[in-house]
């Protein structure tokens, strides 16, 4: 009985998974999702040197060395940049990727139904909240807009289309669970997002 109960104890230990497990197992999904989808990942130095862009036609992905999130900027966007000192709503349509297991949230079939985020900005600071009829808000429960989506904000535009060839922002971005909404830092999850940002009015 003594045996049988050193037993169960030994295999109930092996099945937690310590944090810095969860952290590898992470960066090993996070390295496949990479590979599996042919991304050039380049520095910072490159990325500020090409005029902080991307170039889409590689593939390319910045990644970001404050934070650890890659992003590719598809479109900067028409207008101009998050206005300083002030609150801006935005429209935000998104597709999220759970990299883990492959669990899908999107808003982006639903052109009547967008999220909202207002986003106020202090400098090089940005802090941004989900409106309570918001997808996002409405999944995790949640108004915090997380680090990971705020980290386009210093690179892209968010003005209105005005003419054919204007272009709304668009980026793509991997997170890691440390810059995540709640259920990523919780179960320690990569998420991959494709999402557009535009502004409620002119600027």
């Amino acid at each position: 009985m003594a045996a049988l109960c050193f037993v169960s104890t030994f295999v109930a230990c092996n099945d937690y998974e310590t944090y810095g497990e969860k952290k590898e197992k992470e960066r090993d999904a996070i390295s496949q999702f990479i590979n599996d989808s042919s991304i050039v990942v380049i520095s910072e130095a490159q990325f500020h040197a090409q005029g902080d862009s991307t170039d889409v036609s590689k593939n390319e992905f910045v990644y970001l060395n404050n934070n650890g999130v890659y992003m590719q900027i598809v479109h900067k966007g028409c207008g101009e940049p998050i206005p300083d000192g002030k609150s801006t709503t935005l429209i935000m349509r998104f597709y999220e990727l759970n990299i883990m297991d492959n669990t899908q949230v999107t808003n982006d079939n639903s052109p009547y139904d967008p999220d909202f985020i207002i986003v106020s900005r202090s400098g090089s600071t940005y802090t941004a909240s989900y409106t309570t009829t918001s997808l996002m808000y409405q999944t995790y429960s949640s108004a915090s807009v997380s680090s990971g989506v705020m980290a386009a904000f210093p690179y892209v535009n968010v003005g209105r289309p005005r003419s054919a060839d204007d272009q709304i922002s668009k980026v793509r971005l991997i997170v890691p669970h440390s810059q995540g909404h709640s259920v990523a830092s919780s179960y320690v999850y990569p998420y991959y997002y494709e999402i557009t940002f535009q502004k409620t009015i002119d600027l």
